[in-house]
């Protein structure tokens, strides 16, 4: 049997492997450089490299070295990384509340009901761009996107603080793509990328399709701790941090201040560059400070969309970033999607946004979205669920659950009467949040849900 350093060897290379990080055919390491990298003697990764060729895992070539054998697998994001319970695997999850039935109830998904979203703005759109010239509704559109609407962005932009013309703004397929886009540019297999605990769920989703290795620091009610945060990034280096700085989901929180000047300082230490989803920036009621307003561009880049607060159904979102990195982004998006998104998604968006009735729509929705935080708070508190904190603005509230409950239980039982909601493992890569849960306060309209919520929590 291999020794215990031998074993660990074996065990990273397979992990290497089955996280795809070393592909079918792809040289590793040589024996001494992983022995230094590692902190391990030769011999002992020699023999670890032997023991793994006898097994048929990898093969050796005289005079080149050791390559991984067999041939590619198909990606089953499934099956990289630890097996997870369904209720907190965030596929799964993700999966329930994409293709739920109409009358599924709701209150765990991350968007908000029809009847809240400014529709007759959009159907009014439609019908402008139903006359408009042919091309809009034929041709591909330009490689950077509607210019009318990102001048539009540059303009929202320059109220927060960050100077961003039209040509450093590119428009995608959705938030989600652009921060794909973003992972496909500066990732490569194997690098490390740092997210918060707990985090949005589909981050870890995405980043398992670039086969990244992944570590987190705990998320506070002012933003990521410090002592933690400066931890991280001294012993793994991570590549991009992954954020929210306003409104995080799932908990709400908005950096503070000093918070964001120190976690640039500190992410400036390692070269780390920082990726900043503000797709909630729409519903808070005064804008707090960002970490691109505050770095000017240089190592932050900004996401962004329209899904929270337009449509999900129109999807568009955007990057903004430094001009040789936005450069290089328009390429790598015309290789992968052939241009940005549909012409008439963006009319659309531009022409809702251009449209003075979107900012009162837009005051009438936060002043709406505060009300229901207040009310649901209240009847959540009522059954023994507290909130983490009182978030500024958005839809989320992260609840603690009474002791002892498991939050992955209770959304067991609650998917068994049609309801869907959202356990905070799922949303925790160290698996440390059971519990807590995450509630989309404008899916709680329905009596149904406080049944079956009071049934579930019961047990």
């Amino acid at each position: 049997m291999p020794g215990a350093r031998v074993g660990e060897v074996m065990a990273w290379v397979r992990g290497q492997i089955a996280g795809r990080a070393l592909q079918p055919g792809e040289r590793l390491p040589s024996i001494r450089a992983l022995a230094g990298r590692r902190g391990l003697s030769p011999s002992t990764v020699a023999e670890a490299y032997d023991h793994l060729v006898a097994e048929g895992v990898i093969r050796a070539r005289r005079g080149a070295g050791f390559f991984v054998a067999g041939s590619p697998a198909p990606l089953a994001l499934a099956e990289i990384g630890p097996a997870l319970d369904r209720e907190i695997d965030p596929l799964w999850v993700s999966r329930q509340s994409l293709d739920a039935r109409a009358e599924t109830m709701k209150p765990g998904c991350g968007w908000m009901p029809p009847d809240w979203m400014p529709n007759d703005l959009i159907r009014r759109a439609l019908r402008g761009l139903a006359r408009s010239d042919d091309w809009m509704l034929a041709d591909y559109g330009p490689t950077r996107g509607s210019m009318a609407l990102r001048q539009v962005i540059a303009r929202q932009l320059q109220g927060q603080g960050i100077d961003a013309p039209p040509e450093r703004i590119l428009l995608t397929g959705s938030g989600t793509q652009a921060v794909d886009l973003v992972c496909r540019y500066l990732l490569r297999p194997g690098d490390t990328v740092l997210v918060d605990d707990p985090c949005y769920f589909n981050f870890q989703a995405l980043l398992k399709v670039h086969r990244v290795h992944l570590v987190s620091v705990p998320y506070t009610p002012q933003g990521p701790d410090l002592a933690a945060l400066q931890a991280v990034l001294t012993e793994h280096k991570p590549r991009l941090y992954i954020t929210n700085s306003a409104l995080q989901n799932p908990t709400g929180a908005t950096l503070a201040p000093h918070v964001a000047h120190q976690v640039l300082t500190e992410t400036a230490k390692t070269g780390t560059v920082i990726v900043e989803d503000d797709i909630f920036a729409g519903l808070e009621p005064e804008i707090a400070p960002r970490l691109a307003a505050l770095d000017g561009l240089d190592r932050v880049i900004r996401i962004g969309s329209f899904s929270k607060t337009l449509s999900a159904s129109i999807r568009c979102g955007y990057v903004v970033a430094r001009p040789d990195w936005t450069e290089d982004l328009v390429d790598l998006q015309v290789a992968t999607s052939f241009g940005g998104p549909s012409p008439v998604a963006a009319g659309v968006i531009h022409t809702v946004l251009s449209d003075g009735s979107y900012r009162r729509y837009l005051d009438d929705l936060r002043r709406r979205l505060a009300r229901a935080r207040a009310e649901m708070a209240a009847r959540l508190e009522a059954l023994g669920l507290t909130p983490w904190i009182m978030p500024r603005g958005g839809f989320y509230l992260w609840c603690a659950l009474p002791e002892g409950r498991d939050s992955g239980d209770v959304a067991r039982r609650a998917l068994a009467e049609d309801v869907v909601l959202a356990p905070g493992n799922v949303f925790s890569p160290s698996l440390s949040q059971a519990g807590f849960m995450r509630f989309n306060v404008s899916q709680m309209g329905d009596a149904r849900v406080w049944e079956v919520l009071s049934q579930a929590l019961k047990g």
